[in-house]
């Protein structure tokens, strides 16, 4: 990786800048994109000398091509983008804020493609590498997590199309699966008074949250190889290949535990109000007021 030019996106904290910090370790020289500035500065300065930050939401065309365009004029190429900046909302369809569910959407799913659009002729200038950051949701769907799961299973879709129509241009894909991992937003969304019980009730490894270095390391391995395909747990992978069976296996058991959380769920709405529903974490509090700013 020493001298390659990584573009990572939500890269404030979490997932993008433990991969960051990693990658600046063995050389790389790490763009990172988000919100929150401040924090982005502090991972920036963290990564060293060679690192540098653009503020910049993934949905805002205007300001994710002035981020890349600052990219390209500080390193003058590209190779590699990690498309990673993601919320998450949880919720009922029935009862969750519109807004929120749209907004999870707009910055899992439309995010990554403008990242990918905006980035894609630096990509295929450096013959470079491409990590679109999908999710064990994509695979597995639980309720209540129905704008999420819908956004990572698109991320999935739009990354198998994508390495199909660059492949010839010397550009590889890679999609990255995601257990639940101790970021914010997990952590923020286990604190949640109705999904956070809910999640207390998966079994064995489903349950399990795994470390974030755990990720850092897997993406750096990946990206060195520019691999097809990043899972963490390694078990994900398997789990994937019968993603159809899985979804129909679990359906009774999650159909169940949805029954009593639906109505907690439109209990807790009624006590707090959108709120309750509302992107969880500081990293997803982050990216729903910057919608609203604009």
């Amino acid at each position: 990786m020493a001298g390659k030019v990584v573009l990572i996106t939500g890269a404030a904290r979490g997932i993008g800048a433990e991969t960051a910090r990693r990658l600046a370790a063995l050389g790389a020289k790490v763009a990172l994109v988000g919100l929150e500035k401040e924090l982005l500065a502090a991972t920036a300065e963290e990564c060293g000398p060679d690192a540098g930050a653009w503020e910049a939401d993934v949905t805002d065309w205007e300001a994710l091509e002035t981020a890349v365009g600052g990219v390209m004029e500080r390193y003058g190429r590209i190779d590699v983008v990690m498309a990673n900046a993601g919320i998450a909302a949880t919720g009922f369809v029935r009862s969750i804020d519109p807004a929120a569910f749209e907004r999870t959407i707009e910055i899992n799913l439309l995010g990554v493609w403008r990242t990918v659009r905006v980035c894609l002729p630096h990509l295929i200038a450096s013959r470079g590498y491409c990590l679109v950051v999908s999710s064990l949701a994509a695979i597995s769907h639980a309720p209540g997590m129905a704008a999420y799961a819908a956004s990572k299973a698109g991320v999935d879709a739009f990354s198998d199309s994508l390495r199909a129509e660059v492949r010839h241009l010397g550009v590889d894909v890679g999609t990255a699966y995601f257990s639940w991992i101790a970021t914010d937003m997990v952590t923020s969304a286990d604190q949640h008074p109705v999904f956070g019980k809910m999640r207390s009730r998966l079994p064995g490894p489903l349950g399990r949250t795994y470390q974030v270095s755990d990720v850092g390391k897997a993406v750096v391995v990946g990206i060195n190889r520019r691999a097809k395909a990043i899972h963490v747990p390694g078990w994900v992978g398997g789990l994937k290949l019968f993603r159809g069976i899985v979804n129909q296996l679990s359906l009774p058991v999650t159909a169940m535990g949805a029954k009593d959380a639906d109505q907690a769920a439109l209990d807790d709405i009624k006590a707090r109000g959108a709120e309750a529903s509302r992107p969880v974490g500081p990293g997803g509090a982050a990216g729903f007021e910057s919608r609203r700013a604009r």
